[in-house]
């Protein structure tokens, strides 16, 4: 999530080429690469890189109807961040009058292995979103079987009928949040009994920071980048195959905007957390998106 705009003198190229392929064709999916990714068999470099292609080769390349079904794309209007005035897109300098480039991209991606198949993956950029901050949530499944904080007055068959249905979302489940900007930082959520007779759950949390652990902050990513040019580290850098996988998912799900049952560009305030459309990507009681 950006707080920002198109900065001065970028809106030509930002325009020739919007948020998919600006911002989630590379850096999102290198994320969801590192998340989906098996072990290495070693740190090498190139191990590494290995197991990040075969997890974007297994991306689901959707086709038209899953584009219109599994994507929002959108640009913001006028609004207000951080208390400022913020013009629309389509006021900003170096814009067409009639752009129809994206500045906000969610999109619901499959990856076809036999660990994730089935599994949702949710990505989600925008400019112009309520706070910048950039995180990974991993959402554990919840239990088969529902023991806890069961509603009052709700017969066994009702029960479960919510539950199969969605209708009920009971428990929270337990979600690994893996922090990268502004702050570095670890949380684990999950749920705990409150004192007492009754069985009420409630959620808890474990944090882990990094600055405060080691009282000194990572270097900058750039920097950490040269050094690595410098002693021949290939590991952070994208190989030709990566390039060609990602790009694979990334031009199908362009060529689907442009198909006749494509989504409309929707349109969501500055400072706001984007279109309502793209809460509709999560389903039953898959949770919703983070807000930092």
């Amino acid at each position: 999530a950006e707080d920002i705009g198109v900065e001065k003198g970028r809106a030509g190229f930002y325009d020739d080429n919007g948020a998919m392929r600006d911002v989630v064709q590379n850096h999102m999916l290198q994320l969801l690469a590192l998340v989906a990714m098996e072990a290495p068999a070693t740190l090498d470099g190139n191990d590494i890189r290995n197991q990040k292609v075969e997890v974007l080769r297994a991306l689901h390349c959707p086709d038209p109807d899953d584009v219109a079904q599994n994507s929002v794309r959108a640009r913001y209007g006028a609004g207000e961040v951080g208390g400022q005035e913020a013009i629309s897109y389509l006021d900003e300098e170096g814009v067409p009058a009639d752009s129809g480039t994206e500045t906000y991209v969610a999109l619901r991606a499959e990856v076809d292995t036999w660990r994730w198949s089935g599994v949702p993956f949710l990505l989600r950029h925008g400019k112009r979103l309520r706070n910048k901050f950039t995180e990974i949530k991993v959402q554990f499944r919840t239990p088969p079987v529902q023991l806890f904080n069961r509603p009052d007055g709700v017969s066994d068959a009702e029960f479960r009928r919510k539950l199969r249905n969605g209708s009920l979302c009971q428990i929270r489940p337990n979600v690994l949040t893996i922090s990268i900007q502004p702050q570095e930082k670890l949380s684990l959520s999950f749920g705990v009994k409150q004192p007492g007779a009754d069985m009420i759950m409630t959620p808890a949390n474990l944090d882990f920071n990094n600055e405060v652990a080691f009282h000194r902050k990572t270097a900058p990513a750039y920097q950490r980048l040269l050094l690595d040019a410098l002693i021949g580290d290939p590991t952070l850098f994208l190989r030709a195959d990566e390039i060609d996988a990602s790009w694979r998912y990334t031009d199908e799900v362009i060529r689907g905007w442009s198909a006749p049952n494509a989504p409309k560009l929707a349109e969501y305030p500055a400072g706001s957390w984007g279109p309502e459309e793209a809460d509709a990507l999560f389903e039953g009681c898959e949770g919703c998106w983070s807000r930092g």
